[in-house]
């Protein structure tokens, strides 16, 4: 009677531990199909840029594509979503990423300590240089003599290089009265060619974009800053900051991020 005292309080037992694994297998498995974090729409990544920033976003018909455009999509891969693009003006993005309306705000995007104080930031994930154009003919030879002269600045409205140009001389900036900004960096190239304006502030890569399809036009060597760029986030949204920021891990781990930027942007040497 003892043992089958015994078989009885095993086999119980052994049922008792299955309906226990049982019931964790079924919470992972729900886990995973119910991961902590949200997005405005099911199913998708809203994703704000401003599609006029090549290589990382700028358009090839009617389609965007770019650095920042195939990063974010394998990001979305690895969540699970569909990536979902809105072209906007670039001074919008912040406010629309903390409004709600957007997912992400992925744009050739640099963390400032200003910006910081509206959305959360990703991990970096590419790094970007603010550059110098100047007519090919210009007196202007390098960034002090910018600064120390009156030269008038164009620059795209919203991005570091407005942030930055608009400072005070004491900061390395030109102060308000010398910044003349556009809605896309194109416009302010064309300001320059046209000669309403000295110089333009800008990331190098769409620099170098802007000097090959307009001649007279020149990059001065020495860059005005060098800065990481992130994916704005809303503040509310810690869980989706940590599963993109995994995300960037495992695409950055991988290689695949320095396959996305070297398509762009060849290694040079």
């Amino acid at each position: 009677m003892k043992t089958l005292k015994r078989i009885a309080a095993g086999i119980l037992s052994t049922a008792l531990l299955l309906g226990m694994t049982s019931c964790a297998a079924a919470k992972q498995t729900e886990a995973v199909k119910d991961p902590a974090f949200t997005t405005i729409e099911s199913g998708k990544l809203i994703m704000a840029t401003n599609a006029f920033f090549p290589p990382y976003e700028y358009y090839e018909g009617e389609k965007i594509v770019g650095i920042d455009v195939e990063i974010a999509t394998a990001v979305a891969d690895k969540l699970g979503l569909e990536l979902v693009i809105e072209d906007v003006e670039f001074d919008s993005i912040i406010a629309g990423v903390q409004g709600g309306k957007y997912d992400i705000g992925c744009a050739g995007m640099t963390v400032t300590e200003d910006r910081l104080k509206s959305v959360n930031f990703s991990t970096p994930y590419a790094t970007g240089i603010q550059s110098i154009i100047v007519t090919a003919d210009s007196e202007i030879t390098d960034i002090d003599k910018l600064l120390a002269g009156n030269y008038k600045v164009g620059v795209q409205s919203g991005t570091t290089g407005d942030i930055y140009m608009s400072d005070t001389p004491e900061n390395g900036g030109v102060g308000e009265d010398r910044i003349e900004r556009y809605a896309k960096g194109n416009d302010a190239v064309i300001a320059l060619t046209s000669g309403k304006i000295d110089a333009v502030v800008i990331d190098n890569e769409p620099a170098k974009a802007f000097v090959a399809a307009n001649e007279g036009l020149k990059i001065l060597e020495t860059p005005y800053t060098i800065e990481d760029y992130a994916m704005a986030i809303n503040k509310d949204n810690t869980a989706l900051k940590d599963a993109i920021n995994q995300a960037l891990k495992e695409l950055t781990d991988d290689g695949t991020i320095a396959s996305i930027v070297n398509k762009y942007i060849p290694a040079e040497g």
